[in-house]
């Protein structure tokens, strides 16, 4: 009579470690990261390592193998891990270990870092309205999200000068000239599929005579390069998903506060007047005359970049 729960609490724990190194196992795989709009070297950085003994992950991998041989003996052990194995094969030929280890981490990344983001945009925010008691971080936030994929599809679309309206003018030269490259070369730098899993005020500042506001954002996309004549690949996986974390900053004029109706309203609208706008050259509104590239009405992107 005690045989049979005695079965049901090894098959029990069989299934748990079986889970667990399942798991273990897949975090141990390397994740990548790359460099912001414009960098050429983005397909060649990769972080973390294939080795199973170079990592945090790896180590409990190994112990929870050790332990496994130990509880049920060398034979049951082996055949656990060839049926593991054939599994994460198998996931691997139908191109869904890629999807659950991307999805596993993007979890762990964003449980570790919610609630660490979420205080952060508080105590930013509370921060900001000491001096701007208008300000929004929901608003800001999502005004952020807009420029961010504004940024990737002109990048795509090979025409930056739809995001003139929220690029200072040396950000603008910059990113203007590394698109000019492409162009020249006959290359298109693809960014498709966005998603921006989470968005966070990081850190406020005054910088001399402007405020620096600077936003911390993660973003998953696929971004390769194709032959502008031919469409053939030329860098990268079109259907690798790359995932990325970014810092951008935002500056404008000591001083400047945020006006309802119209600051963060959106990427297409005068932050002085309010009126949908095109923007010349200059970063000047056709129709009130302002130069709203230089953060005297409102924010402006000054630079972005990705960290690891």
């Amino acid at each position: 009579m005690k045989r049979k729960p005695q079965r049901k609490t090894i098959l029990k724990i069989v299934c748990v470690l079986v889970a667990v190194i399942v798991i273990g196992f897949i975090f141990s795989l390397p994740s990548t990261v790359f460099a912001d709009v414009g960098n050429n070297n983005r397909y060649d950085t990769e972080s973390g390592s294939s080795s199973l003994d170079s990592s945090g992950d790896s180590g409990i991998f190994n112990l929870l193998i050790y332990l496994l041989f130990e509880l049920f003996g060398p034979l049951p052990g082996i055949i656990i891990l060839i049926i593991m194995l054939v599994i994460l094969l198998r996931l691997k030929k139908t191109g869904k270990l890629k999807k659950i280890q991307n999805h596993l981490h993007n979890t762990r990344n964003s449980t570790s870092l919610f609630s660490n983001d979420m205080d952060k945009t508080v105590a930013v925010s509370e921060q900001i309205r000491l001096v701007d008691p208008n300000f929004s971080s929901d608003a800001f936030l999502s005004w952020a999200r807009e420029v961010f994929l504004k940024i990737q599809q002109a990048w795509t679309d090979r025409d930056w000068k739809v995001i003139r309206p929220f690029e200072s003018n040396e950000l603008f030269a910059l990113h203007n000239a590394q698109l000019n490259e492409y162009i020249k070369n006959h290359k298109i730098n693809v960014i498709e599929k966005i998603n921006i899993s989470n968005a966070a005020l990081k850190e406020f500042r005054q910088d001399g005579d402007k405020e620096v506001l600077i936003v911390e954002l993660h973003a998953i996309m696929r971004d390769y390069v194709i032959d502008e004549k031919t469409r053939k690949v030329l860098e990268s996986d079109p259907n690798r998903d790359w995932n990325m974390k970014y810092l951008m900053t935002f500056n404008r004029k000591v001083g400047v506060k945020t006006k309802a109706g119209t600051s963060n309203k959106s990427t297409t609208n005068c932050p002085n007047c309010g009126a949908p706008t095109e923007i010349t050259s200059s970063g000047q509104c056709e129709y009130c005359d302002s130069v709203i590239t230089t953060g005297e009405h409102d924010w402006v992107l000054s630079d972005i970049h990705s960290i690891k």
